[in-house]
Order: C-alpha cells, then structure tokens, then sequence
C-alpha cells in the first residue's frame, strides 16, 4: 500500500488524518522535530525527525513517501499577533515548505503528489451582491479570486507560492483552501462555544465552515483522484452568520430558548488586537470546484454537522 508523509501530523487536523488513512490501510509517516519521544509508532505509523530553522529532514522518509501531506504551521489564534508572533506564522509555514522543496529536488524520490494545506484567508471581504438570505448578501469567492493585502492575505500567498516549484518536478501539486474546521477535538469550535457561558455573538458576518471528517476525506479524494490539481476550497456547501453558528451551538449545549447578544467590533479590536480583522471578516467561499470533481460532502448543513458532534 501507498505510504503518506505527514508535516504537522500531531495537530487536530493531523490526528484525524493519520486515523483516516491507517484505516484505509495506507502506511504512514509524521514529519517530528523529536521523534524519539513519540510513543504510538506501529508497523503501519511510524516518526521521522526534521528540523525547519535548519533545514534539515529525514531523507529517508522521503525516500519512503509517495504522497506528501504538508500540514505544517503555527496556530494562527493562539496568540496575540504580535511582531514576532506573525512571522512566526509565516516562517512555521513557508520556510517548512521550502525545506521539502528543497528535499525534493536534492533527493531521489517517488512522490507522486503534494498536497498542502492553505486557508480561507487568502480571501478579501467581497462586495455586497444581490439575494436573500446572510450568505448571499456576499459575492461567492472562487478560487481564481486574488489574495487579499492584510496579514493573512499575503501569508496564504507565501504559503501558497513557496510549493509552486514542486510542479517543475513534475510532481501533482495540490492545495486546500480550508474554511473553519468545526471539529470536537480543538480547531475553531471549542472558541465559538466559550461565549456561550455569557450568551455573546460576534455579530452577522458570514462564516464558510467544514466538518472535520469532510475536510479529511478531501485530503484523501486528493491522493486518490489523479486528475485533482491546483487549488480547491475546502468548505461545506451553506455558509451562515455568525449569529446563526452561535444560535445553533446553544441549543445544542444550553437549550432553544437562548438569546445572543452582540459584541461591538470595538471590543474585539481591543480584545484580539490586528486579530480582530480575521473574526470580523466575512467571507462566502464557493465549493463548487470541488464538487466538480464528484467529492459529496457528509455533513453540507451545519445542522447535520452539529448534529454529528453532539453524539
């Protein structure tokens, strides 16, 4: 069977990945700065060392890889955007892919895909269209749509752009646009459930969403489909308010009869810093590339999502 390499397999998105594809009864390698001190390795998962800020890796593991799955980078909420913090994120990201890159091209290999992740921030907020209904007061953003020019704009875009070369070694080059992945494990739905313990709604901006287990069967589509190339968003077919998303979560953990109140943009700001600018952005992202390659998604509403986390 196919062995997968994995950057950033010990995060949330990592786990269930490695889950996934072990099930499936591909062999698996997680991309570690100390893998000595992995304890879960089996015949079928095993953890090769590499090092970013030296730039080193594991040869051997590439060696051993057919597919790439690069994960790898900084919580981008974790931490107040300060100087430092922000180019952190963008070196966790871009200087890690530059290093497999490098590999790569070094090193006699039979990778025959990378498949990165990337995010939904590459996106601007789109202008007003027309419609009913919250997701379509926004104008559907495709993939061809250009980043935008704040941090996590441009941040996309070097993360993007530093795997482009991986094309010039004619290796299929794949890239996932990810929307808020609603998950039990961490990502973003255990920070949409805190305000719930004060009844607070960020407000009316449009989230585009994706269930966990949708999200890891369009990593797995992209190394099973041989025709899937370039970049694909990564998010459920029915975006909704933020407002919506918070309702919705409440009467799952409080009851129906909860009332949210808005919190004023000023607060966040003072709150979240230049953070502030990601969770008051409202974006209404297309999946309908991906669609077009036959992936059905398991959970399309939030309701169905929700109501698949509950249990």
């Amino acid at each position: 069977m196919y062995t997968v390499l994995i950057t950033g397999g010990t995060g949330m998105i990592g786990k269930t990945l490695t889950k996934a594809l072990l099930e499936k009864d591909y062999n698996v390698i997680i991309l570690s700065r100390q893998p000595e001190k992995q304890t879960v390795a089996t015949s079928k998962l095993i953890y090769a060392g590499w090092n970013i800020p030296n730039q080193t890796v594991d040869k051997e593991a590439i060696a051993k890889s057919d597919y790439i799955i690069h994960l790898a980078g900084a919580g981008i909420a974790d931490k107040r955007w300060t100087k430092k913090r922000k180019q952190e994120i963008v070196d966790s990201r871009v200087k890690s892919g530059e290093l497999l890159v490098k590999t790569l091209k070094e090193n006699a290999n039979n990778v025959k895909a990378v498949i990165s992740a990337s995010a939904i921030g590459w996106y601007l907020n789109p202008s007003p269209s027309s419609g009913s209904g919250e997701g379509s007061r926004l104008r559907k953003l495709e993939e061809t749509d250009p980043p935008a020019n704040d941090f996590l704009g441009q941040t996309c875009k070097q993360w993007e752009e530093c795997l482009d070369p991986v094309i010039q070694l004619n290796k299929r080059l794949v890239k996932i646009r990810t929307g808020i992945v609603l998950s039990n494990d961490g990502g973003a739905l255990p920070e949409f459930i805190k305000p719930l313990r004060f009844g607070i709604s960020n407000g009316k901006q449009i989230i585009s969403w994706i269930h966990i287990e949708d999200l890891v069967r369009i990593y797995i589509a992209a190394i099973e489909n041989d025709n899937m190339s370039g970049v694909y968003n990564a998010v459920a077919p029915v975006p909704v308010s933020n407002k919506e998303l918070v309702v919705q979560l409440a009467k799952i953990k409080r009851g129906s009869f909860y009332v949210p109140i808005h919190v004023p943009s000023f607060i966040l700001k003072l709150i979240l810093g230049e953070m502030s600018i990601e969770v008051l952005k409202s974006v209404n992202v297309s999946c309908d590339k991906i669609h077009l390659t036959g992936f059905i998604f398991l959970y399309p509403s939030l309701q169905s999502a929700l109501k698949q986390l509950a249990k």
